[in-house]
């Protein structure tokens, strides 16, 4: 009932199809494929509660469930096909506590976009691309290719015009609301040195946005009243390393990392972005002997920002993109021959004291979602006893 997925294409139905499907359910599947592809779902069966579709039903949205657009809900009759305008689709599956049936069942694919432009959110910069082709289908030459501050200039290949536009620089705008933080630029096309201009200019807005759980990474061309949308979704990029001491001087390069019962590990996490108005906080981390499971035989050293080891430290770090702790090689380690630790780190505002990067140890029912932030999961291994 529900998840991620990453294939490139694959089934959704409604849980125990072709049988009946349970009461009060409620399924949300986020299907992400490649950069610069689109998902393409086509409904091949669907029986659930006719009529208005209040009861038992399927919603499907262009991009993540909260703030995107519905594409359509649906309960019986027909079965259409939706395409997003993204890498990214939800579809949630909702059913109430009265009748059941059959449910639904839908295949879904990837399929490639329009290539005239192109754009990732990358950590430190967005990476911009426009088409030579498309540029000469409109009349136009590499060379009238700026950016907004047209002191930053592109990469011309024999195919394509590429601009790496870091997000502090460059005429980088950056505009903040209660759930995201906006990177936005432009890229402009004109036939300049002519006082009478006979054709269209063209400006590509670019934008990156910092949602909850994602980056979503718009672009969209503008000639005159023309919009073209360009959207992609991607991931920060945080790592976690150890070190050999409290003075985070040396990294510990090894792999499997070799420890004594009772030796002190020292571990920073670092996040790449080119934005120095965020911070990285250590909201969780749990050990286990089990690279793909850490639930089943876990241990906690800090959960919800709350120390659940008494050896956990954390220290001073000079800068906001780092976060510096230590605990000790506990006796968990000796019961299993490799253990792996999974770090879940909150990206969040520097200085929004709302957020959950400085209320420091917290029930996870009393997380309050109204500051902009992003959780990052990290798995670091294995850890082996001497």
């Amino acid at each position: 009932c529900g998840g991620s997925i990453s294939n490139s294409s694959g089934m959704l139905q409604s849980p125990f199809y072709p049988g009946s499907y349970p009461n009060n359910a409620d399924c949300v599947w986020e299907i992400q494929v490649e950069n610069n592809f689109r998902v393409r779902l086509t409904f091949r069966d669907i029986a659930m509660q006719s009529g208005r579709c209040q009861y038992d039903y399927v919603e499907v949205y262009d991009g993540p469930l909260h703030s995107s657009l519905l594409l359509g809900r649906l309960c019986s009759g027909s079965f259409p096909t939706y395409t997003s305008s993204s890498n990214m689709m939800t579809v949630r599956f909702h059913s109430d506590s009265r009748y059941t049936f059959r449910g639904f069942q839908a295949h879904y694919s990837s399929i490639p976009a329009d290539h005239n432009t192109s754009l990732l959110c990358l950590p430190e910069y967005m990476h911009a691309v426009v088409s030579r082709d498309y540029l000469q289908s409109q009349g136009y030459s590499a060379e009238m290719v700026t950016l907004n501050d047209s002191h930053c200039t592109p990469t011309v290949t024999s195919h394509e015009v590429i601009f790496n536009i870091p997000y502090n620089g460059c005429g980088t705008i950056r505009e903040e609301n209660n759930d995201t933080i906006n990177y936005s630029n432009m890229i402009k096309v004109t036939s300049s040195g002519h006082i009478i201009s006979r054709k269209k200019n063209i400006h590509l807005h670019i934008s990156c946005k910092m949602l909850h759980n994602t980056w979503m990474q718009i672009m969209y061309v503008a000639e005159d009243t023309i919009d073209v949308n360009e959207n992609q979704f991607g991931r920060y990029d945080v790592n976690i390393t150890f070190y050999d001491s409290s003075s985070f001087l040396r990294q510990v390069h090894d792999s499997p990392y070799y420890i004594d019962l009772n030796q002190n590990l020292y571990l920073q996490a670092y996040l790449h972005s080119s934005d120095p108005n965020l911070i990285v906080f250590v909201d969780t981390c749990v050990a286990s002997p089990d690279p793909h499971d850490f639930n089943t035989l876990a241990y906690d050293i800090i959960r919800n920002g709350c120390a659940r080891d008494s050896s956990y430290t954390t220290y001073y770090s000079p800068y906001s993109h780092f976060a510096r702790f230590k605990f000790n090689a506990f006796e968990f380690i000796s019961r299993h021959t490799s253990v792996y630790l999974q770090c879940e780190l909150v990206v969040c505002r520097f200085g929004d004291y709302s957020s959950r990067c400085y209320r420091g140890c917290i029930n996870r029912f009393k997380r309050d979602t109204s500051s902009a932030e992003e959780k990052v999961k990290v798995d670091i291994g294995p850890l082996q006893l001497r």
